[in-house]
Parts: structure tokens; sequence; C-alpha cells
């Protein structure tokens, strides 16, 4: 018997998988608790309001879980049409972001737009386009996953993209896209030969241009990443403090609101090292705890791609959270000092309202993935 045409509707009815939802409403509940917890202190000192962050946060995670659920009504296969389009706009924004004056002061770093009361960062953006678009074209083009040209051809759209986050500079932004983008080939079948030729390359252009100080501050980031205490007021604090604050946890914590290093020594405990306050406050056991619970999220929306219905849909889950496993373990290692310090923010806890929705939409997509999933098996 021949099987159904698919429906044309943007709507799909079918059930989402609540596993899934599950492992990001607790990740988001859990990160809400901390972020209160390790921002206070700060917020009430430079602001003058200790709720200042936490409430915009819980009133973004509100409008992120709504648009989480209408977004997982929606087909996934809608916003395949808008891929080069998204890949476009992508590309203009970090381009503007080139002329734009540095928004830190003494700093040459440019990575926000602002707009009214709203800023964001383009990179977040050049993720989700990056996947999007690589999906798109992978699916579509799955004989010529062995042609050299093709493979080439993709390689230039993810090199423009990095190219453009290298020289805000955000290096951080710049080895999460790369990896997404190379996680993508890799599954879309790209012949073996390819991806180890790759992979020497890159790194060989990553050190050349650590070495020759393209990108200058990163041999600053190695040097005292190798030794903090070389400079124990200046590069090295905010990882000294860091392992402080992991120490003083222990096993089992200090308890929850009961962080010492939170009081000013941990800078801006509420961005990209708020997994420090975490192990203060929870210990090794609470810490192991969220590390499984992101496991678990990357592991769930891996077996929603593998139900998928369609190349494009295996592929957009796998990108979607590959990139949400890759970069919870890029903050840990940077916060435990196993890697150098890049600025890499923790998904779900570290502050940032607007990367949080993006960030829920997203996972409302893996959400619309497995709606289809159950409906091909029913």
């Amino acid at each position: 018997m021949a099987k159904p045409k698919r429906r044309k509707s943007e709507y799909v009815s079918g059930k989402l998988d609540i596993t899934f939802l599950s492992f990001v409403l607790i990740l988001f509940t859990i990160g809400l608790v901390m972020l209160f917890s390790a921002s206070y202190a700060y917020s009430y000192e430079y602001y003058g309001n200790s709720y200042k962050f936490i409430t915009r946060q819980a009133l973004f995670g509100a409008v992120g879980i709504v648009i989480m659920l209408g977004v997982s009504k929606i087909d996934y296969h809608f916003w395949r049409r808008f891929a080069w389009i998204a890949y476009a706009v992508t590309i203009i924004m970090l381009g503007v972001l080139l002329v734009l004056p540095p928004m830190v002061d003494g700093m040459d770093v440019k990575r926000w737009i602002v707009i009214g009361p709203v800023n964001f960062q383009p990179s977040e953006v050049a993720k989700f386009a990056v996947i999007l678009l690589f999906s798109s074209l992978i699916a579509a083009n799955q004989k010529q996953m062995k042609s050299f040209r093709f493979i080439v051809f993709l390689v230039l759209l993810l090199g423009l993209t990095c190219g453009l986050v290298v020289l805000e500079p955000h290096l951080s932004a710049t080895v999460l896209i790369f990896a997404i983008g190379v996680a993508l080939l890799v599954v879309g079948g790209i012949p073996k030969r390819y991806i180890f030729a790759g992979a020497g390359a890159a790194a060989g252009l990553g050190v050349l241009a650590v070495a020759t100080g393209f990108i200058g501050y990163g041999s600053d980031r190695i040097k005292y990443w190798l030794d903090p205490w070389a400079d124990p007021t200046g590069l090295g604090f905010q990882t000294i403090q860091s392992l402080l604050a992991i120490g003083s946890g222990g096993i089992l914590g200090r308890g929850i609101g009961q962080s010492r290093q939170k009081y000013l020594w941990v800078p801006e405990p509420h961005n990209d090292f708020i997994f420090s306050i975490v192990c203060e406050e929870l210990g090794l056991i609470g810490a192991m705890v969220i590390i499984i619970l992101f496991c678990l999220l990357v592991w769930r929306g891996f077996t929603i791609a593998m139900r998928s219905q369609d190349k494009f849909g295996s592929l957009l889950a796998i990108g979607l959270t590959f990139q949400v496993g890759l970069q919870a373990m890029l903050n840990i290692w940077v916060v435990t000092n196993t890697i150098p310090n890049t600025g890499i923010s923790l998904p779900f806890f570290s502050y940032g309202g607007t990367s949080l929705v993006i960030l829920l939409a997203e996972m409302g997509i893996v959400l619309s993935v497995s709606r289809g999933a159950s409906i091909e098996k029913t």
C-alpha cells in the first residue's frame, strides 16, 4: 500500500518528545535558580537592585518557552526556505559589526548589535544559520558529498562565517561554529580523507594565527592558562578565583546561596563563569548532575535525529543538539582551566535574554522534528 502524501500544512500535529522537553525545562529551571544565586550580590553592588538580572532573564525565559512550544508546532521544513536568507542576513550583520565602534572602552571588541533595549550577538544567529544552511544543502545534495567541488563550496561558506566572527574578535564562537559545520559534514557523509586533511589544515592555521599575532589576545590567554598565577591580579585573576570557588565547594557544596566567591571575587559571576558558582554551592555531586543532564539532552536530541523522517530533519536535530552539548563542554572546560579562557557562555545558565530566547526557539525546532517522527511512526 502506497504511503499517503505528505500534507502541505505548515503545522505538525504529532506528539512532541516529552523526554527532550523535560531535560530542557529542568536545565532552564536550575539555570534560573543558579543565575539568581550567582548574580544578586553583583547586581546590588553595581545596579542597586539584586533582582535586575534574574527579572530580565526570567521574562525572556518565559517568552522563550512560549516561542519554543509555538515553534514545535511548525513543520520544521518551513524553515528550509529561509536557509539562504538567514545565512545572507548573518553575513551582513557580521560585516556591519566590523565598521561599528567598539562597545568596550580600551578594547577593540565588536560583538554586539544594539537595537533599542535589545542587544544581541550576530554570532549567536550565525550558529543557527550555518546549521540550517548546511542541513538543507547536504540533504538536497547527498550524492554530491563525495564531490571535491561541492565540499570546497561548503567549506568556503563555513570559512566566510568563521572569518568574520574571528575578526570581532570572538575566538570561542569561531571554534564553535567551525566545529558545528565540520560535524554536519561528517554526518553528511564527507570522505574520511577530506576530514583528516581539513583537520590538519585547521590546526595549522590556528597555530599560525596565534604564532604570528593575528589573534593577538590568543597567545596571552594560552600563557595565563598554563600559569594563571603569573599574573594573579590581572589576566590570571578570573581563572584563579574560579578554581578557588570550585575547590571551596568540595563534594557536597556550601549550599544554594552560600557561595563566597560570588561576592565580587569571580568577575561577573552571572556570565561565562557561572559554573564555578554552581560548583561552589552544589559541590561535585551537583555539578555532575548538571553535566549528566546536558549529556542526556544531547543523547535525546540525537535519538530524535535518528528517528527523523528525512535527512534534513536528522541533520537539523543533530546540529542543534550538538551545539548545546559542545558549548556546555567548552564552557565547563574553560571554568575548570582545562582549556584557555575563550569567553563562552553556559547554555540555560549564563545571563543573556536574547541568546536564551534563540536557544529555546532552536530547541523548539528539535521538538518539531520529534513531532514529525511520531507521525511517521503512526
